[in-house]
Parts: C-alpha cells; structure tokens; sequence
C-alpha cells in the first residue's frame, strides 16, 4: 500500500500548499494586518481537510471512470468469491431504542424473504437488539414482533449503558453463540440479499478479515431536504469511499452499520472502556475499527453502492442534530489518540475524525475576521482576480468528492440514463449544489456552537430521533436559527461596508447564514417537497426505474 498512500499524502499536501499559495497574495495585498494574519493561521488549520478531501476523491474519480469493476479494484481480497456456498452462520442485527417498529421491520422481512429465495435462509437469524424504554414503545414494540411474517430473536436491555456499543456487545456476549459474523444494521437500514450476501462471501474468501463495510446511501425520500442532501451525499460518498479504499486497504474505516462484522475478534478487541472522566464514547465505530486492526484483522469498504440503503435526516433541525451528536463523539477521539496499542493508520482515522469538525470554528473565524478587515477598508481594491481564483479553487477542492461524482455520471450514457437523463441529472446537481452552498454555512456556524456548549460543560448523548418527514414552522427556526441569522447579517454588514463585489463574495461563502430561518421552513415544506417530486429533481436510480447503481 506505499504507493497508494503516497499519492493520497501526495495530494493532500500539493492542495493544501496550492491554496495556501493563493491565499497569500489575497491577504498581502494592501498590506498585512494583524487581522489578515489571523486569517491565514486559521486556514492552515483548515487546509489539511481539504486536502483530505481532495486526496480521496481524484483516485476515487479516476478508478470509477477506468476501472472494469471498481468496488472489486480496490477491495484486499484475492481470489473470485462471487459464487462461493454460504458456509458461515450470520445474525442479522437491527438496533434500536424507542423506534416505530412499521419503519423497521418491512426492511428486515424484505431481506429476509430474500434470503429465503436464495435458498440460504437457514444461514442468517434476524435479531433485535432492543434498548427501547418508553412502556407504550415496548408494548408496540412487542406487538409488531409478535405480528411479524419471520421468526425474530429479540432482546431487550432494562437500561442503555454504553449507548449502541453496549447494546451490540451485550448481545455478542449472551446472545451470539452458535453465529460466526453478524451484519450491523440500524433501525433506518436497508440492505438486499444480494448485498449481504456478498459480505458474507467476502468474509469467507478472507479468514483475517473482521470487518467489511458497506458503502451506503440514502433511500429514496419525499422530503426536499433529505431529497437534495442525499442526491449530493450519493455521488460525493460514491468517489470518497472508492478513493478511500485505493490507499487503505485493509486498515479501513467502520461506521457502524450496514457492515458485516467477525463476531469472536469483535468480542474480543473492541470492548469500549469508559474515558478517563467517567463518560461513555458515543462514537463507537471508528475506535472499534481501529482496536480490530491492531490485533491483526483487517477493516475494509466494499465500495458498491446497490443494496446498502439507510435514511437521511428530514429536515435541518433533525440533521443538525444529528451532528452535534456525531460532534460529540468525534471529540471525544482526542484522549484516545496517545494511548498504546494502535496502528499508525488507526490514529489517522481517529484524527481524521475529529478533523471533520475542528475545521468548523476556524472557518467561522475566518469569515469574522474577513469581514472585520473589510469593514475596516483592509481590502485593496485591486485583488479581485486573485480573491476570484482562490474562491474557485477552494471550492473546487472541498466539493471535489460531489463534483467529481457529479462528472463521473455525465460522462456516462448509461449512468446518467439511471438518473433519468442527461438534462434532470444536471438540474439536480445544480440545484444540490445552491443548497449545499447555504447549508454548509449554516452547519459551520451550528458546530462551533456545540463546541462551545461542550466547553461551558454540556453533557452530551444519544436521544430517539425523528425519521419522519416533517414540516417545520417559522416559530421552531427563528428559536433555532436566530444565532446563525445574526451572525450572517454581521457578516455581510461588514462586507457592504467594503464594496458590492464583497457582498457578492461573502454570499457564496456565507449565504446561507442569513437565510437559516428561511432555509429551514422552505426545505421542508410540503409543497416544495411535492414540486420536487413531481418534476424529478434530484431523483436517485431507485426512484427513476427502480434499479440501483
């Protein structure tokens, strides 16, 4: 794997010193400032990310466009196992806690029945590993079991310690005899029989493989906000995890379901112990991916996207927080980083981790400090040009996962016919990609406020989330958003102070910030929903005719 890993390190050091290199002269004209300063050592804090994200996605890019079979490129498995005999005996495993049991359960039938049409029903068992404590939830609960079509192995927790990790490893310990592996699903999962089987093939084929994640993407919604982030998640996560995978190898990452995991070394290595503080680690995956490969088992993405499904937030208030959990969590990676016993590529996945978050308050700062300094006349009018190239390549570079995934379906006939053509794919994109712009500015602003909450000593944990499509009213976001809505004004106020150009500049970066309240209520709108729908746009496969990838 040097050569692989070169090359990612390779890019990811020639982005993040070409935008640097532009960014210098921006700041240096007219003059440095104290602010400017502060400007440029906030983004040599963000600029490894986005050499991150650059260094996964041109392999990635590069191997979907060239390769005959990509996902079979990049796996670390030797020999042809498409066909081979089922042989190992698999647990289905769906955990929940306070679910709705008729969101949960026809996808687990499906894939039983399908199994069952495979003819390897009496290798697989689907359980139910349940921390569901509401008493009406459980009486349901009970009720949608006993009801279900298939025979079903629950389990339910009198109490939830350890979060999702306790729960599956409490169930590993007194309820796991007799299965060699177990497939990892959430309550919002979906996977096909083919799909599982294939990781059940891929294990077998590798007896020192522990874990083997799914790529996944997200179900076919009706609401325009899970719509749209799904439509750019699939095609970004599409280059991103195949990319991924060129360099990794063996020593990949895990995200906690929709993966089939080796239930003997899981047991064995990848018990979490609470923090030094006492606390629990919410985000378990990574850790428990990392601990597998420092005893010696491999970790590794199947990076195919048909047949591995799960749902996405409905609307901006459920998406934010779910990232304040994921916040949370990633955080807490930092007092692991120095403990013995990992590999060297384990505490990268680890830093990597909490690098998707750290960048949050410095690219606020960022925006404060451009704006103080436009305000305060620190922007020569000559550097145009110079601010013109640098926006464009940052943004270039940070989506290049999404716009790479994006070009990657357009210079295929085939593909873009699964999109419904041409024409409604490039609407979908571009109308994805306006709304990334405004969400990412608001998700920005929303992070480096759970940061700050978890410095003033906010408890963070895992709560029951919503599923459901929703609406949201203007009364719920100005309550939400009124932070981000003020912030933004600030912001632009300082820009106007400038020049009209700087406005227009400030509204890529940061327009989504006054329109937070706006954003919210539109996005999940009935009838923004239904306009979408109707028309096709952002349509994924599955919806257009049916078939996956």
């Amino acid at each position: 794997m040097r050569l692989p890993r070169l090359v990612f390190f390779l890019l990811l050091g020639l982005t993040a010193a070409g935008l640097c290199a532009l960014l210098w002269p921006v700041l240096a004209a007219g003059g440095w400032t104290p602010l400017k300063a502060l400007i440029f050592v906030c983004f040599l804090g963000v600029a490894p990310w986005v050499g991150v994200c650059v260094g996964n996605a041109v392999p990635g890019f590069l191997l979907l466009l060239l390769a005959r079979w990509p996902a079979r490129a990049v796996l670390p498995v030797a020999g042809d196992f498409s066909h081979a005999p089922i042989v190992l005996r698999t647990a289905l495993a769906v955990t929940v806690r306070n679910e709705r049991m008729e969101a949960v359960l026809p996808a687990l039938g499906r894939l039983l029945e399908g199994l069952a049409a495979a003819g390897v029903a009496d290798r697989f068992a689907g359980c139910l590993l349940s921390d569901t404590s509401d008493p009406a939830l459980v009486a349901a609960e009970e009720a949608a079991v006993a009801a279900f079509a298939h025979p079903l192995r629950t389990r339910r927790r009198a109490d939830n310690a350890g979060f999702k990790a306790g729960n599956v490893m409490e169930f590993l310990d007194r309820h796991a005899e007799g299965f060699d592996c177990a497939v990892m699903l959430d309550a919002d999962s979906e996977m096909s029989a083919a799909a599982v089987l294939t990781l059940v093939r891929i294990m077998q084929a590798a007896p020192d493989m522990g874990i083997v994640q799914h790529l996944t993407v997200g179900r076919p919604a009706e609401a325009a906000f899970a719509r749209l982030f799904q439509f750019g998640m699939r095609a970004g996560m599409r280059v991103w995890a195949t990319g991924q995978a060129f360099w990794q190898g063996d020593e990949g990452p895990y995200w906690g379901h929709n993966a089939i995991l080796r239930i003997a070394p899981f047991r064995q290595h990848c018990r979490l112990e609470r923090l030094a503080d006492g606390s629990e680690i919410l985000s378990h995956d990574q850790v428990e991916a990392a601990r597998m490969r420092a005893a010696g088992w491999g970790v590794c993405v199947w990076a195919e996207e048909a047949g591995s499904q799960e749902d996405n937030p409905p609307a901006l208030p459920e998406f934010l927080h779910r990232d304040a959990r994921w916040l949370a969590g990633n955080l807490q990676y930092r007092h692991l980083l120095g403990l013995p016993g990992f590999r060297p590529m384990g505490r990268w996945q680890l830093m990597q981790a909490i690098m998707l978050f750290t960048g949050a308050p410095l690219y606020v700062a960022m925006l404060a400090l451009a704006a103080l300094t436009a305000a305060s006349g620190g922007w020569a009018a000559g550097e145009r040009g110079q601010v013109a190239a640098f926006s464009l390549a940052w943004m270039f570079c940070i989506y290049s996962p999404k716009l790479l995934g994006y070009a990657e379906v357009l210079a295929s006939p085939a593909r873009r016919a699964r999109y419904g053509g041409a024409g409604r794919f490039a609407a979908g994109a571009a109308l994805e990609f306006g709304f990334t712009l405004l969400l990412d500015a608001v998700a920005q602003v929303h992070k480096t406020l759970g940061m700050l909450r978890l410095a003033l000593g906010a408890r963070p944990g895992w709560l029951a989330q919503n599923r459901a499509a929703r609406g949201v009213g203007w009364g719920e976001a100005a309550r939400m958003f009124w932070p981000h809505t003020l912030f933004g004004l600030a912001v632009f106020a300082g820009f106007a102070a400038c020049s009209g150009w700087a406005v227009l500049w400030a509204a890529v970066f940061a327009g989504g910030l006054p329109a937070a309240i706006p954003l919210a209520v539109a996005s999940a709108a009935p009838g923004v929903s239904a306009w979408l729908r109707a028309r096709g746009v952002a349509a994924v496969p599955e919806e257009v005719g049916g078939a996956g990838y």
